[in-house]
């Protein structure tokens, strides 16, 4: 399984209601490259792989194929609270694996 693969498989296991960020995921994977991360779920070709779900270790919304306002109704969708492209209660919704 390439690298890509491995990111957009982790990405899905993220539930609804639930965010991560590309540090967790990069930290879950045993490398650093964050950037990495973001650049494999800036590609992601599936639907079912919840990309918007991952944002900045700073709680702020970070890249989206779709662009920040997008990602952010998608979230909201879901019951996440944004303010200023940051997410609220980010301590409390951040998901670990």
């Amino acid at each position: 399984m390439n690298f890509n693969e491995k990111v957009y498989n982790l990405c899905k296991k993220i539930p609804k209601g639930k965010i991560s960020t590309y540090k967790i995921l990069a930290n879950k994977l045993n490398m650093k490259a964050y950037r990495a991360v973001g650049q494999a779920l800036n590609k992601n070709p599936y639907k079912n792989v919840p990309c918007h779900r991952v944002i900045g270790n700073n709680a702020h919304l970070t890249g989206f194929a779709t662009g920040l306002k997008n990602k952010a109704k998608l979230l909201e969708k879901e019951g996440i609270k944004i303010k200023n492209n940051k997410v609220l209660d980010f301590k409390d919704i951040l998901y670990n694996f």
